[in-house]
């Protein structure tokens, strides 16, 4: 290859390198940013595609810049490891809900608490509010992680092996309930009135079929990715927790990405969760339909006797100790 081909070509990539934001100096000093991605949920659930969204749509703002990396199924670290695995540097981004964060930011676990959040809309306007921006700042500092856009992953109901007509905590007397591994999940299980048994997301379905567990909790959209129709006979529409799950990427990588990077990180995020959110609510809507027509009961039960019964226990707890003194009026007067 001659100079003026050399020169040539590399006029093109520059071209390339400022349309993607970078500038010449920045191109040059600037390897691929590796982005890995570690979830429990298999590959077809909304949530892991829409990070294949995020991918593509980072990989059309800024060409080559970043190599997403995305590990469904528990295949890089289990499930509630994800976190300690981004803070030792092995992992760059993770989605993490309110009680993975809990832990290092304990005013958290007020957002753990049943029927704190009403709905889909009460959700993003706390997240886009003074309060979400209070959390972003506060786990940050305590978890090492800037929070993005939360993809919504469904309001959670019980599921029954058996049926039980569960219609108000005491039915759920001395029933092992699957939750994550986390005392923050085991503590909402018995916020229930159910006997909290910690399993990871992958062995659900078999625990279920052997009768190793009882009872599960997760949203439509969750129950129908690995299939658990198959395995339960009845759903309580408790809808006891509003589910999101914050996209989060490690400070060690955000502090080194320039403004117009993060810019696109951003923006990249918002396109994946309105994908993700919109699948799953359309989902969530054909759900109770799809559950009956596979032959489960479907059971009403009385939210009002669950709401009173889990936010007392919450109110008793530790938990409550540590929560800011009016945040629980602040979050309900959001409308």
């Amino acid at each position: 290859m001659n100079f003026i081909s050399r020169r040539i070509l590399a006029g093109a990539a520059l071209a390339t390198l400022v349309a993607s934001g970078l500038s010449a100096g920045d191109a040059a000093a600037q390897a691929r940013v590796q982005m890995r991605y570690s979830n429990a949920a298999s590959p077809g659930d909304w949530h892991i595609r829409g990070m294949e969204v995020f991918k593509a749509e980072l990989d059309k703002a800024l060409p080559g810049r970043f190599d997403v990396q995305i590990y469904p199924s528990a295949s890089l670290f289990k499930q509630g490891t994800e976190l300690a695995a981004l803070q030792r540097g092995n992992l760059e981004l993770v989605h993490l809900t309110y009680q993975d964060l809990s832990p290092d930011t304990p005013e958290l676990s007020i957002f753990t608490v049943p029927y704190v959040i009403r709905d889909v809309d009460h959700l993003r306007k706390l997240g886009e509010g003074k309060i979400g921006e209070w959390m972003r700042t506060k786990v940050a500092s305590a978890s090492g992680v800037q929070l993005l856009t939360p993809f919504y992953l469904g309001m959670r109901h019980v599921g029954m092996r058996e049926v039980k007509n569960v219609r108000t905590p005491a039915d759920l007397k001395g029933v092992k309930m699957r939750m994550p591994p986390a005392k923050e999940w085991l503590f909402l299980g018995e916020s229930l009135g159910a006997n909290p048994t910690p399993l990871g997301f992958q062995e659900i379905y078999l625990a279920l079929k052997t009768g190793t567990i009882d009872a599960q909790d997760n949203a439509f959209s969750t129950l129908r990715q690995i299939k658990l129709e198959e395995v339960l006979k009845e759903i309580s529409l408790t809808g006891h927790i509003i589910f999101p799950l914050y996209l989060g990427v490690s400070n060690k990588v955000w502090g080194t990405l320039t403004p117009n990077e993060q810019a696109r990180i951003r923006d990249a995020t918002v396109v994946a969760a309105k994908f993700n959110d919109d699948n799953r609510l359309r989902e969530e809507g054909e759900s109770v339909a799809y559950f009956r027509s596979k032959g489960l009961v479907i059971t009403n039960p009385d939210r009002e006797a669950f709401r009173e019964f889990a936010q007392k226990k919450y109110r008793e707890s530790a938990y409550a100790k540590v929560w800011v003194p009016g945040m629980m009026e602040q979050i309900a007067a959001i409308k």
